[in-house]
């Protein structure tokens, strides 16, 4: 069945990003916009594409006066305001059209890493331990070294660096006062996990099926921290970039798999995932699985991980697009 889909997405726009050098993750939206809009039109969709920009007064005559069957939602947030991207599903919910990915208090739950925390913790599923510090508060830190400082509302890696993991009171004094200025507010200070690296991607809204398990194997020179930084993401010469890979299926035992596979879930289904999300793992001293973070909404363009995963269980693009626009129109019952 041909439907009319709105594909929205964030339009690239200057930003505070630009300023610290990170602004590649925000125009990289254009390659997954693409990408889709392929699959789509490979379909037989009808495709309308829907590029948003502030204010949000407008962006809400926009996206309710699209005539549209299903809206797939690519909306990362506002550069730099990160929390439109709860706003806007929003708005998408409330037209009473479907929408592709997770709900509102998901995406706004998921951003904040330490509600997240505390919801997983509250469940037994092992989290690293953190606290939330300010500049200044190094002196009040109680968990053991190493540790890693991060910014407590972004994603896509923004703001995580090799001097992001500490290992004394004097390099976490220094991360808590650019973190902090950066990005506002307090820092999430976590204990480092420096074990093997492992993610899951999840489709579903209540029958839930684990795609595939990746691994992030890094391959760095001496004294880098094993860590997936904003430049090994997104900056094409760095040597996190070139020093880091990702193999799907990851190489594990079965019994490692379906622990991963098994606190993913878990995961999923606590932070309200619907549709697709991917839960990124390490593995601790003695094996056991931590949840680094739920990601709703993941990036789904050709060589993300997401599409990776989908690949590996024998998925083409544009089968995963598909089931991902299914999800959306059959709402809650599958």
């Amino acid at each position: 069945m041909s439907l009319k889909v709105g594909l929205v997405y964030n339009e690239p726009i200057p930003d505070r990003y630009d300023t610290m050098g990170e602004a590649e993750a925000i125009a990289d939206v254009l390659e997954e916009v693409k990408a889709v809009e392929v699959a789509l039109n490979e379909l037989g969709h009808q495709v309308a594409k829907v590029g948003l920009v502030p204010p949000l007064e407008e962006v809400r005559c926009i996206v309710q006066g699209l005539d549209v069957d299903v809206y797939f939602n690519l909306f990362e947030g506002f550069a730099g305001c990160p929390e439109t991207e709860a706003m806007v599903a929003g708005m998408l919910a409330v037209t009473g059209r479907p929408y592709t990915g997770s709900y509102p208090c998901t995406l706004s739950l998921a951003l904040d890493k330490a509600k997240t925390k505390e919801m997983l913790m509250a469940a037994g599923v092992k989290t690293p331990p953190y606290q939330l510090l300010r500049a200044g508060e190094a002196d009040r830190l109680t968990l053991n070294f190493p540790c890693i400082v991060k910014p407590v509302g972004e994603d896509a890696s923004h703001g995580l660096t090799a001097e992001s993991v500490v290992t004394d009171r004097d390099g976490l004094a220094r991360q808590l006062a650019r973190v902090c200025a950066s990005y506002g507010g307090a820092a999430l200070v976590e204990e480092f996990i420096d074990g093997r690296e492992l993610s899951a991607t999840i489709m579903g809204n209540h029958a839930l099926r684990v795609l595939s398990v990746s691994e992030i194997v890094y391959n760095l020179p001496p004294g880098l921290p094993p860590l997936l930084t904003f430049g090994a993401k997104w900056t094409l010469d760095d040597v996190y970039f070139l020093n880091t890979d990702p193999v799907c299926p990851a190489q594990i035992e079965q019994a490692l798999w379906d622990q991963v596979a098994e606190i993913s879930l878990k995961a999923y289904r606590l932070v309200g995932c619907r549709g697709y999300a991917r839960v990124d793992t390490r593995l601790g001293a003695g094996g056991e699985a931590y949840v680094l973070e739920v990601n709703p909404n993941p990036d789904i363009s050709y060589t993300a991980g997401a599409a990776r995963q989908a690949e590996a269980i024998g998925l083409t693009y544009s089968q995963f697009i598909d089931k991902i626009i299914a999800l959306a129109m059959s709402g809650d019952s599958s």
